[in-house]
């Protein structure tokens, strides 16, 4: 998959020593891309021998713990599952805040809380370290193709350092405001997405039933005011009944999950995003649990 990726043109920045921690759908290219772009990269992954892979394939070299990995990095970087694993490998008995030098930087790009990014924000700023809550949105298409949205929060010191170097895996790179913002805004884009994919699913199954070429349909009113990524991208596989890609309905319910319970404290109605979060659990209790979001169709047919 990774080896097909485009050859992406680099501004002229220096090389750094840097750390990727965390081999998966996402973090394998995006780690690819910071080592196309001329960086000295080590990187962990909790299976060995994805991180073997990687090296046999991008070189640089693997690390055993997250802190041998992160020792002497000037920027560590991290996608990982959930706020458990997120803690795991910075705060762990071989964390990497136990491996970083002063003043390196470690930015998550792991879809997390708010609430853990105040925490890593804090304990990072006690050991003289900086840390940074960057999510991204573009799914494994844009990781592959380096072209992932980044919105960070934190400092804007260290931001200003981390910038050039992750537009090695992105389009755009942005801080949105302090620690937590990152993530708080990517919870705004999965609310977006959510309703989004779920009016999309339904416009098509009515399509369907009123008797149209959906594949038509879906041409004429993408190039007016209906148009969206979703539709674009998502509309012709979800009438062919294609959910073998991009981004996985578990992966949304976890983020959903993240979403609301961030609504319950801050006092925001989500009242679609919470009854779209259920119509992905009849989506998981129909064995979709690995299919794209745009499976949310199914339960309409």
């Amino acid at each position: 998959m990774n080896a097909a990726a485009p050859i992406r043109s680099y501004d002229a920045i220096p090389s750094l020593h840097v750390a990727f921690l965390g081999l998966g759908v996402m973090g394998y290219p995006m780690a690819g891309h910071l080592a196309r772009a001329g960086h000295s990269v080590t990187v962990y992954n909790r299976t060995a021998a994805k991180a073997q892979a990687w090296v046999a394939e991008y070189g640089g070299r693997a690390a055993a713990t997250p802190a041998l990995a992160a020792a002497g990095a000037d920027i560590v970087f991290a996608c990982v599952g959930n706020d458990d694993d997120l803690r795991a490998v910075v705060l762990g008995e071989h964390g990497a805040f136990k491996g970083m030098k002063a003043g390196a930087i470690f930015a998550d790009h792991t879809t997390a809380s708010a609430e853990v990014a105040r925490e890593l924000h804090a304990a990072a700023l006690a050991l003289g370290l900086h840390f940074l809550d960057a999510p991204v949105s573009g799914g494994q298409a844009g990781a592959v193709n380096g072209a992932l949205t980044v919105m960070c929060g934190g400092d804007a010191a260290p931001f200003e350092r981390i910038q050039p170097v992750t537009l090695a895996m992105a389009k755009a790179v942005t801080r949105v405001g302090e620690s937590g913002a990152g993530q708080l805004a990517k919870m705004v884009n999965q609310i977006c997405i959510a309703g989004l994919v779920q009016g999309l699913a339904e416009a098509i199954a009515f399509g369907e039933k009123a008797g149209l070429d959906m594949k038509q349909v879906l041409d004429v009113i993408g190039k007016g005011a209906a148009q969206s990524w979703q539709m674009d991208n998502r509309g012709k596989t979800m009438v062919d009944k294609q959910f073998n890609f991009g981004f996985a309905v578990d992966w949304m319910r976890k983020d959903l999950g993240l979403v609301l319970d961030e609504a319950r404290r801050n006092g925001a109605r989500l009242p679609v995003t919470a009854l779209v979060d259920q119509f992905y659990a009849d989506v998981q209790v129909q064995g979709g649990q690995r299919w794209d979001t745009s499976s949310l169709i199914t339960r309409l047919k």
